[in-house]
């Protein structure tokens, strides 16, 4: 039984106790006569009533609850208490109430008698069946063997006399023997049950077993010729029967719980033997609800050969020893009544015979099952060896000394020594030592653990091969008789792999140095894992260099990826061969490759900073040098960026700090070695808080659109406006394109701003078309921008249809000719464009090598000179010359042509000359609010200087107008300045 839980008593101790003080109870009294006559008839007949229908009541209502594991058993139970609580109440009618002798035969007898034959038959319920035939003859004749002797014992020294017809009747002859004969059945049964029992509720199959053993006890008492003249109710031979009754009631309950379920069911140990009948491998039986120990052998699947399911191996012996016993026993009783001159009566004779006989049979099925059995051993054992001599696994047995007592045949194949080479060996000298001290401490750990809770362990060590070698052999260790069997493993390839695989994680598969992660890791051990008296100057010592390949895009785009691959190769060689043995060079990705230099603990800080230094521009001279590529020479440039280390700095901040460095060196004209700097950092932070600052700004309303005439040099006619943006910021700082532009690198951002000015450039054009001022308006618009159709409202088609804007009002300038943009996508959108009215100028033409390849695929309206060409036409010939080339270019095609950034009457005199038909710049206007816009739209024209010298004149627009080739003046007094850097004018 199950112990309860603590802090009180458990229920089933309680019921224990009480069924002990009733039982004791009971014997006092009957002991002690009850005190009167009366009484002790009374509790000798009605008291064993009463406990009987206790019984009863006790099994069948057990059996009634749901999902009860035998139930007929305990209904059968039921019925043979009834039989004895009738009989006790019959003879209780006899001598208590009509106060005479109960007549034999009487009704109570009959009642006593069919006490045991629903109790025999729940007996054989409760017994576990046999799966076989053979178990059912084995069961059959170990219960006649115990029959036999006991009935041939019996009658040798008791029932022969009874037997005999000297009694009053034919009757009470016949009830002398019944009673007898059925307590010999219920004892064959009673043992042949506590040997064969089945495993489930064994509490309750033992307390019901025990109370029938002690009732078929006192039974005996009562038959014998000792007690059975001498009996009167009330003795203390009534103790037992009151006994065993309780005993009975309580036996469905011994292992119950309160909410219904055995403790004992689902939690038998199960332990293979061999019973006869049941041969090695044969399938046990159990209960479904039964589960098996997770560290219990799995029975082979075999046929169904079995007699009983297991039990335990002491019970098993006495199951096989006691039908040999009970013959032993029945054939010593009639050797002694030979022996001592008595007749030996015919049914001992027969009934000895036949246990003989079923001696003689169930020892041919032992000998037959046997024969089975060692055949069957002989060939698992053949299997078993086979197994084991064919397996890759090398399985070993140390004794606890750690000396190998045997070596499988494998060992040969794995570890190349012969296994009789290996017997004897102790294991520790075949271990690698570095491995030795942690297989030990393993090994003692395992064997200090219970069995239960770590059957088996696992080890990992370096082995001793016959070459001299080492193997990474793994083991599975489990116990033995004190030492321990490992199942051994050769998993050498398996480490070999698991090694290449970390090495291909951390380092850059081409150049095979380390990758960002590892070199990162390194940094930090660099930063962290110094002793602390001389962290501080190898801390600062530690400098990172942050290398990019200058160029390197143009080897990829000219002469093929795989040469680039091959430039990548050399240079990460020559980087390994510049640094020192303990210094850490890494290929970061792309053409970024970066070194760890490790701080030497030189206190001269100077001095270390100019090694560094020195070292950095050696590298860059060395990584410059032309490379060998396929029989040509490849040439790229270096710029290098490096940062020291400084106390609470992290491996991330200093590879941030020489990654800006590296950009100012690139952004100072490449090729060259930069130091890091704090006012690089602040750089960056001016930048992102000037980037966060414009995000705002556009929500906040602080642009404002400011437009550019767009003049004919023929004769000053305005023929369109162009659309500029300026912000003036809550500070009061005024940013000019060119400072917020470079700010706005991000794509979401120009992205942002670009739709900002081109809705309020359509919204500003279509109220002036209402009011009587039709010009069209020039919005600069990226390739990439127009090709976004993400969001709808923003769109050139949606702004046109919102607001109403006339065929031919938009001009739509192409900022830029990204390669990256596909040009035949390009060209469908613009073509769509054109078909509303929409007109296409080419921005920047003659200042990039993609301008012609647009001019030959894009359709195209407007050509717009780059600023370059326009600043130096007048002085250098050479631009004169390219610069009238390409205006003809326009011309033959049929395009405007409009020249950018002309600020002086020079320039206006020579673009004209050249055939340019259209200007933009301080020579005219500079950018414009609308008010100022719209007075200089009602003038309509600018004048337009001529050859000859001339006086300066102006207009009333403020804006300066040159009559002649002289420098002109804004009407506050202020010198000219580009259209870029022009203040926004006062509203």
């Amino acid at each position: 039984m199950t112990a309860p839980p603590s802090g009180g008593p458990g229920p089933n101790v309680v019921h224990q106790l009480l069924l002990a003080f009733l039982c004791a109870a009971y014997a006092v009294g009957a002991a002690l006569g009850w005190g009167s006559e009366e009484l002790a008839l009374i509790m000798g007949d009605f008291g064993l009533t009463a406990a009987a229908g206790t019984a009863a009541v006790s099994c069948f209502c057990y059996a009634r609850i749901r999902r009860v594991r035998f139930r007929p058993a305990w209904m059968l139970f039921s019925l043979s208490s009834t039989m004895a609580a009738l009989g006790n109440l019959v003879w209780g009618w006899y001598e208590v109430v009509l106060g005479r002798p109960v007549p034999s035969p009487s009704f109570a007898d009959l009642f006593f008698l069919c006490f045991a034959p629903p109790a025999i038959v729940g007996l054989l319920v409760l017994a576990a069946r046999p799966v076989t035939k053979a178990g059912w003859v084995c069961l059959g004749l170990d219960a006649w063997l115990i029959a036999g002797s006991l009935l041939t014992l019996s009658w040798s020294l008791a029932l022969a006399q009874a037997a005999k017809l000297d009694g009053p009747s034919v009757a009470h002859a016949a009830l002398s023997l019944a009673y007898p004969l059925l307590d010999i059945a219920l004892v064959s049964m009673v043992l042949v049950l506590h040997f064969r029992r089945t495993a489930v509720n064994r509490t309750g199959v033992n307390t019901a077993v025990g109370a029938l053993a002690l009732t078929v006890v006192c039974d005996a008492l009562f038959t014998s010729p000792l007690l059975h003249n001498e009996y009167r109710s009330g003795q203390l031979l009534d103790a037992g029967w009151f006994a065993g009754s309780l005993l009975l009631a309580y036996a469905p309950w011994a292992a119950y719980r309160r909410h219904g379920r055995v403790l004992d069911e689902g939690h038998t140990r199960v332990v293979h033997e061999h019973l006869p009948g049941q041969r090695p491998g044969a399938r046990t039986v159990t209960s479904p609800q039964t589960p098996t120990s997770p560290h219990a052998p799995t029975p082979p699947q075999g046929g169904d050969h079995g007699c009983y399911p297991a039990t335990r191996p002491i019970t098993g012996s006495l199951a096989a020893l006691t039908p040999y016993l009970a013959a032993a026993v029945c054939t010593l009783g009639i050797l002694y009544n030979v022996l001592n001159g008595r007749s030996v009566d015919r049914v001992v004779l027969l009934t000895g015979g036949t246990v003989v006989l079923a001696l003689v049979v169930r020892q041919g099925i032992m000998l037959l099952d046997n024969i089975a059995l060692t055949q069957e051993l002989a060939q698992k054992e053949s299997h078993f060896r086979s197994l084991v001599q064919g397996s890759s696994d090398v399985i070993m047995i140390a004794a606890p000394s750690g000396v190998l007592r045997y070596v499988s045949p494998a060992a040969a194949g794995v570890y190349g020594r012969s296994a009789e080479e290996l017997v004897g060996t102790e294991l520790a000298h075949l271990i690698h030592p570095e491995d030795l001290g942690c297989v030990v401490h393993e090994v003692r750990r395992f064997l200090a653990v219970s069995p239960q809770d770590e059957p088996t362990t696992r080890i990992e060590c370096r082995f001793r091969s016959g070459g001299g070698g080492w193997l990474n052999v793994e083991s599975t260790v489990n116990r033995h008789h004190g030492g321990l069997i490992f199942n051994s493993r050769d998993v050498t390839e398996r480490v070999r792999l698991q090694a290449q695989l970390q090495h291909n994680a951390e380092h850059d598969p081409l150049t095979d140095l380390p990758n960002r992660a590892l070199f990162t890791r390194r940094v930090q051990q660099a930063l962290s894992g110094r002793r602390s008296s001389d962290r501080g100057p190898a801390l600062r010592n530690t400098a990172v260099l942050f290398i990019d390949l200058d160029g390197f895009k143009a080897v990829n785009d000219t002469i093929g990826h795989a040469a680039g691959d091959a430039l990548l190769v050399q240079a990460a060689r020559r980087l390994q061969d510049a640094v020192r043995q303990g210094d850490t060079a890494s290929r970061l990705g792309g053409d970024e490759f970066a070194a760890l230099i490790v701080g030497d603990g030189t206190r001269d800080r100077a001095a270390r900073e100019r090694h560094i230094l020195e070292l950095a521009d050696r590298l860059r001279l060395t990584l410059s040098q032309p490379y060998l590529i396929d029989g040509n020479e490849v040439r790229v440039a270096a710029s290098i960026g490096v940062a020291f280390a400084e106390p609470g700095l992290g491996a991330g901040e200093l590879l941030r700090n020489a990654d800006l460095a590296m950009y100012r060196a690139k952004a100072g004209g490449k090729g060259r070695v930069e130091l890091y700097k704090p006012q690089m950092q602040q750089d960056v932070v001016r930048k992102a808080e000037l980037a966060t600052r414009l995000r705002a700004a556009l929500h906040d309303g602080e642009f404002a659109l400011l437009h550019q005439p767009v003049v004919r040099l023929c004769d000053g006619r305005i023929s369109s406006v162009a659309a500029q943006a300026r912000w003036r910021s809550s500070q009061g700082v005024l940013f000019t394109p060119a400072e917020f532009l470079r700010v706005a690198e991000d794509g979401d951002r120009t992205a942002e701003l670009g739709r900002w000015v081109l809705e309020q450039a359509v919204e500003q054009a279509a109220d002036r078309t209402a009011s009587g001022l039709t010009l069209p308006v020039v919005v600069r618009v990226g390739a990439r921008r127009l090709l976004d159709r993400s969001m709808p409202l923003g769109s050139v088609e949606a702004l046109l249809t919102r607001h109403g804007l006339p065929s031919g009002s938009l001009v739509v300038e192409l900022s830029d000719t990204d390669p990256r943009v596909p040009l035949d996508e390009l060209e469908r959108r613009l073509g769509a464009l054109r078909r509303l009215g929409v007109r296409i100028a080419l921005d920047g033409f003659g200042g990039g090598y993609g301008a012609l390849t647009a001019l030959r695929r894009l359709p195209v309206d407007v050509l717009k000179l780059d600023r370059t060409l326009v600043e130096g036409v007048v002085e250098s010939a050479r631009l004169n010359k390219i610069t009238g080339g390409l205006l003809r270019i326009a011309s033959d095609l049929g395009l405007q042509s409009v020249a950018e950034g002309v600020d002086l009457p020079e320039q206006v005199v020579a673009l004209h000359a050249m055939g340019c038909t259209h200007g933009q710049g301080m020579a005219f206007s500079g950018p414009l609010d609308e008010y100022r816009l719209r007075r200089a739209l009602a003038t309509g024209r600018y004048p337009v200087p001529h050859d000859g010298p001339a006086e300066p004149a102006f207009a009333g627009g403020g804006a300066g107008v040159y009559t002649s080739g002289v420098t002109a003046v804004l009407g506050s007094g202020s010198a000219l300045r580009s259209h870029n850097e022009t203040p926004v004018p006062p509203t």
